[in-house]
C-alpha cells in the first residue's frame, strides 16, 4: 500500500504516491506513444509521419525521459524540489538554486553553505552562456608556507582538518548572484523548501546512513559535528529515522530574509569568525565582507560538429578537456573501438600531456597569467599529438609541460538542470573532502570547507589527490585555489545538446572528458555514456587507473605497451547528465554512488 505523499509546510510534495506516480507517468507516456504508433502504423501508413525514436530497446542502459523540465543530481529530495520549482513557474536558474540550497540539507558530505563552486548557465533567450565563479578565496592572512612544519614537511592534518584549512566560502554568494541576476523567483520562494526540510526533518536514506557511518570517526572529533550529525548518545541515525537540523534551518531563514549580507556581514558571519578565533583560524569579518562571486567568460572549444562550453580558470577542467579533445579530433576513435587497447592508449597519452601542462600553467587568472588561448589552440594540440607513440607508453618522467610559447573533493557534487525551452544549468560545488574539514560552526548547522588544501602547499610536490602543482597555484591571501571542477554544456550544430559534470577531485576532468567522448565520438545515449567503464591518468604518479569493466585482454595489451595498469579499486567520478533530443529531456544519474535521482515532468 502506498503511503500518502509527504507535504512540507512549503506545500511541496516530495515522497510517496505523487512522486512515484510522476515518475511512472514520465516513463509510461513516451513508451505508450511508441506502442500506439507501432500498432497504428499499418493502417495509417499513407498519412502517418514517422516519429523519432525516443527509447531504443536495443540499448542496455536507458535514460529517464521527461518532456518539460528535469533535474539530475546526487539525491532524491533535492532533485524533486528543483523539478517542482519549475512546475510552479520558476526557470532553470530558480530550480538550480533551490536544488543547491536543498542539497546543503540532504547531502551534507558535499552539498553546502560553507564551500564553493562553479555554475554554467545557458540562456536560450539571446543564446548566451554565463559562467559564475563562486570558488572559495584564501583569507588575507594566508601565506605561502603556512602548512609546512619546522622541517619543511607538509602538515596534512593542519592543511585538511583544522580551521586553517578553510577558505572564505562562496556558495551563498554564488547561488544568490545566479538567482538575483538570472532567476525569476524571490529568495523566500526558492529557499522555503530547504528550510522546511531542515526544520521538519528528512528520512535517513541508505546513502546518508552509509556516508555518516564511513566518516563518523572524523566527524565525532569535532563536538559540534558530533552534536549535529549523531544522536544525543553519539549513535548514528538509522535508515528511516528522521533527522532534523534546526540550526541549519535558522541559517537558511537568515539568508532568505537578508540575502548574502546575512552570511557575509550578519550574524552568520559573526558566528563563523567566533569559531575561527577559537582555534587559530584565519577567516575574519573583513575577509567575509570582501567576498564576491565573479562572472567570467566561459571557455569554448570545438570537437567536430560540437561546441564545448566549460569552466575557465581558476578551473583547469575546461582547458584540459578541450586540449585533450583537440589532440584526439583527427583520429578515427570509433574505428578503434570503444575502450579498445588502441583507443585507451591514445587517450592515456593525451591525458599525460594535458596534466603535465596543468602542473605549470594553471592557476587563478587574477594572480597569474594563464595561457588559455595557447593551451587550447589546435596547432599546439597537433604538435603535442606528434609526441604520442602509437605503440608504446611514454614514461611520465620523460614528459615535461609543453612549450606553449608564453610571451615571457573527491567528494564534490554536481547536478544538471534543463527545460523544454533549451535553457540549461550545469553546477558543480564542493567542500573539497567528504564533509570538508569535518568542523561545524556552532549555531549555524554548517560545515566548513577544507579548500586551502587545493593550493600547492609545496609547489612541485603532489597534493591529497596526487596532483603535482606549480608556483602558479601557491598560497596567497585573496587568491582562489586551482580546481578540477568541470561543469560543461555541449552544443550540437548550434543547439544545446548535453549538460554534464562530476565530482572526483583530480579525476573530474577525465570523467567528464570520457562522458563527452562516449556521446560525441561513439554515439552513446546519455545513460550509456555515463555508466561505461572509465580510465584515469594524471601524469604523476605514472599509473593508469582502470575501472572494473575494462577487458582483461585489453589490460594485458596496455601492459605490453608499457603502461602500469591498476585495475579495479575505487570507481572514477559520478556524472549527472541531461541530453536534449527531439524535444525530449533524457536524464541519467551515474550509479557509481547510491542515492542519485532524475526528477522530471
Amino acid at each position: 500500500m502506498l503511503r500518502p505523499a509527504k507535504q512540507l509546510k512549503s506545500g511541496f510534495n516530495l515522497t510517496g504516491t505523487n512522486a512515484t506516480m510522476n515518475r511512472l507517468q514520465r516513463l509510461f507516456f513516451p513508451i505508450l506513444a511508441l506502442l500506439v504508433f507501432t500498432a497504428t502504423s499499418g493502417w495509417a501508413q499513407e498519412t502517418a509521419v514517422e516519429e523519432p525514436l525516443i527509447i531504443d530497446f536495443n540499448e542496455r542502459f536507458l535514460p529517464v525521459v521527461a518532456r518539460h523540465g528535469m533535474v539530475v543530481g546526487p539525491e532524491q529530495l533535492a532533485g524533486e524540489i528543483g523539478s517542482q520549482i519549475m512546475q510552479r513557474g520558476g526557470n532553470v536558474v530558480d530550480a538550480a538554486v533551490a536544488t543547491g540550497f536543498a542539497l546543503a540539507v540532504t547531502y551534507p558530505r558535499a552539498g553546502n553553505l560553507g564551500g564553493g563552486g562553479f555554475m554554467l548557465i545557458h540562456l536560450a533567450e539571446g543564446n548566451r552562456q554565463v559562467f559564475i565563479d563562486y570558488r572559495e578565496v584564501a583569507p588575507a592572512a594566508a601565506s605561502r608556507d603556512m602548512f609546512l612544519d619546522e622541517e619543511g614537511k607538509e602538515d596534512l592534518m593542519r592543511e585538511y582538518f583544522s580551521l586553517q584549512a578553510s577558505g572564505v566560502p562562496g556558495t551563498v554568494a554564488g547561488l544568490l548572484h545566479a538567482l538575483e541576476t538570472y532567476g525569476t523567483m524571490s529568495r523566500e520562494q526558492v529557499l522555503a523548501p530547504a528550510i522546511a526540510l531542515a526544520e521538519e526533518g528528512i528520512p535517513v536514506s541508505f546513502a546518508l546512513n552509509y556516508e555518516l557511518a564511513t566518516q563518523g570517526k572524523r566527524l565525532r572529533q569535532d563536538p559540534e559535528s558530533l552534536r549535529l550529525f549523531f544522536k544525543a548518545d553519539g549513535s548514528p541515525y538509522e535508515i528511516g529515522e528522521t533527522w532534523r537540523q534546526p540550526d541549519l534551518a535558522w541559517s537558511l531563514r537568515q539568508i532568505a530574509k537578508h540575502g548574502a549580507d546575512a552570511f557575509y556581514r550578519g550574524e552568520i558571519a559573526r558566528r563563523i569568525v567566533a569559531t575561527m578565533e577559537s582555534g587559530n583560524g584565519l577567516i575574519t569579518l573583513q575577509d567575509l565582507a570582501n567576498y564576491r562571486a565573479i562572472e567570467r567568460p566561459p571557455l569554448r572549444g570545438r570537437f567536430r560538429e560540437f561546441e564545448i562550453v566549460s569552466a575557465p580558470p581558476p578551473s583547469s577542467g575546461g582547458v584540459h578537456i578541450v586540449q585533450i579533445l583537440n589532440m584526439l579530433e583527427s583520429d578515427d576513435l570509433a574505428g578503434m573501438g570503444h575502450n579498445s587497447a588502441a583507443y585507451l592508449h591514445l587517450l592515456t597519452e593525451a591525458m599525460k600531456l594535458a596534466y603535465a601542462d596543468r602542473s605549470q600553467y594553471l592557476g587563478d587568472p587574477d594572480f597569474t597569467e594563464v595561457p588559455v588561448a595557447k593551451l587550447i589552440d589546435k596547432a599546439y594540440a597537433a604538435r603535442q599529438r606528434k609526441l604520442i607513440d602509437p605503440a608504446r607508453a611514454t614514461p611520465s618522467a620523460t614528459i615535461r609541460p609543453g612549450q606553449v610559447m608564453l610571451p615571457e573533493s573527491k567528494d564534490t557534487t554536481h547536478y544538471s538542470v534543463a527545460d523544454d525551452k533549451g535553457n540549461m544549468v550545469s553546477n558543480t560545488y564542493t567542500l573539497n573532502a567528504s564533509f570538508g574539514s569535518a568542523i561545524a560552526v556552532p549555531g549555524t548547522g554548517m560545515l566548513l570547507n577544507n579548500e586551502m588544501g587545493d593550493f600547492a602547499a609545496r609547489p612541485g610536490k603532489p597534493n591529497l589527490f596526487g596532483l603535482v602543482q606549480g608556483e602558479t597555484n601557491s598560497i596567497e591571501g585573496g587568491k582562489r585555489p586551482l580546481s578540477s571542477m568541470s561543469p560543461t554544456i555541449v552544443f550540437r550544430d548550434g543547439v544545446p545538446w548535453l549538460a554534464t559534470g562530476s565530482p572526483g577531485g583530480s579525476r573530474i576532468i577525465t570523467t567528464v572528458l570520457q562522458t563527452l567522448l562516449n556521446a560525441m565520438a561513439f554515439d552513446m545515449n546519455v545513460a550509456t555514456a555515463g555508466i561505461s567503464a572509465r580510465i584515469h591518468h594524471q601524469w604523476l604518479p605514472d599509473e593508469l587507473l582502470a575501472e572494473s569493466g575494462i577487458s582483461p585482454d585489453t589490460v594485458r595489451l596496455l601492459e605490453q605497451m608499457g603502461h602500469k595498469v591498476l585495475l579495479g579499486g575505487r570507481t572514477i567520478g559520478r556524472t549527472e547528465s541531461i541530453m536534449l533530443k527531439d524535444d525530449w529531456l533524457l536524464g541519467a544519474t551515474d550509479t557509481r554512488r547510491p542515492g542519485g535521482w532524475v526528477a522530471g515532468y
